[in-house]
């Protein structure tokens, strides 16, 4: 975190930047202008972080940064041991935002027409026609994505994508918008397979939930079962607010000393032999993240801070950070490069 003098250093540079450009940049803690329609998601939104954290304990954060990668219009990769909640909050989230939802349990006999859907022959028109697979949904959670062979793994590239399916020539459009949420379980686990680079480029934003603290267990001890409480769930929003929140995001501020932040993170990204860089898309990738996570914040610009709490979600997997679970790492999770990436470089220059 940014020290005190930085911090007004950093204040006085976007005076000096406004005023040289002749914009107007509102305060850090300034809301966007408030409507009718603003006002009215940004209470849903609120109302919707309150119910997940009543689902999923102590992991606030964590759900805060999902509900950001949704709204930013990008998928999910959740990687994490079995049984720490990973398929409870994508359920939720489903729930909540209001969208139409299909699971897939994926295993290792699974094939792409699995997923997709194949053409079937009618004997009354004499003819193939298409029968979707439940990839055909707005909101697509794909559990344990990584027990699957890498040939249906892939199928979900284009569709992550283009949002669109194509089989025999003929492309399909997805419903819109449309959301993949896939959980995967530690490599170092039987049976399963690493997602490659290609597939995991196509994920937004990579979280892990890791264990629950004492008080948050007592909790689930002594509390309702999670998944009566995700049958009690009523949706928050709908279509058309998740659309309205996707326009909202992109029309929130990015001064250009923030821009410069971001790219000293990037170029250091790319200035070690330890692991390659961050690609144009990654970029464009953690700009979305961060404006996405100052719009659930109720800010109308994004500033430092947005960008370091989605920067190791954006970027660590995408750098070849592989997730270690605790009790591999001697009861204690180490230090990712993008936590490594964001000590040596300064807010301010």
């Amino acid at each position: 975190m940014m020290r005190h003098s930085q911090s007004q250093s950093f204040d006085d540079s976007i005076n000096a930047s406004t005023s040289t450009n002749n914009l107007s940049i509102a305060a850090k803690d300034q809301t966007l202008p408030i409507t009718d329609d603003y006002g009215r998601n940004q209470q849903q939104i609120a109302q919707l972080l309150a119910q997940l954290n009543q689902i999923v304990l102590d992991k606030s954060q964590v759900i805060k940064l999902a509900l950001s990668g949704i709204l930013a219009g990008g998928h999910l990769l959740l990687q994490d041991l079995p049984g720490m909640g990973k398929t409870t909050l994508a359920q939720g989230l489903a729930q909540l935002l209001g969208l139409t939802f299909s699971r897939v349990q994926f295993t290792n006999d699974m094939l792409p027409a699995d997923i997709l859907g194949m053409s079937i022959y009618n004997q009354a028109t004499l003819g193939f026609e298409f029968r979707k697979g439940p990839i055909f949904t707005q909101l697509l959670l794909a559990d344990e994505i990584n027990r699957s062979s890498p040939k249906t793994q892939s199928a979900l590239l284009e569709a992550m994508e283009e949002r669109q399916v194509t089989q025999d020539g003929q492309s399909y459009r997805l419903p819109q918008p449309f959301f993949v949420i896939a959980t995967q379980n530690p490599l170092q686990q039987a049976g399963v397979y690493p997602l490659p680079e290609s597939q995991l480029d196509r994920f937004l934003l990579c979280l892990s939930l890791g264990y629950p603290s004492p008080a948050a267990e007592r909790a689930l001890l002594q509390g309702q079962d999670r998944r009566e409480l995700l049958k009690s769930l009523d949706a928050v929003l709908d279509t058309e607010a998740v659309m309205l929140a996707q326009q909202g995001v992109q029309q929130v501020y990015v001064a250009d000393v923030v821009l410069d932040y971001l790219q000293r993170l990037v170029a250091k990204t790319r200035a070690s032999q330890e692991y390659h860089g961050l690609s144009p898309r990654g970029v464009l990738s953690l700009q979305r993240a961060a404006q996405a996570y100052a719009y659930v914040s109720g800010h109308s610009e994004v500033t430092p801070e947005d960008i370091q709490a989605v920067f190791a979600a954006v970027t660590d997997h995408r750098l070849g950070q592989r997730f270690v679970p605790a009790h591999v790492a001697g009861g204690q999770a180490p230090q990712t490069i993008a936590q490594r990436i964001m000590a040596e470089v300064s807010v301010i220059v």
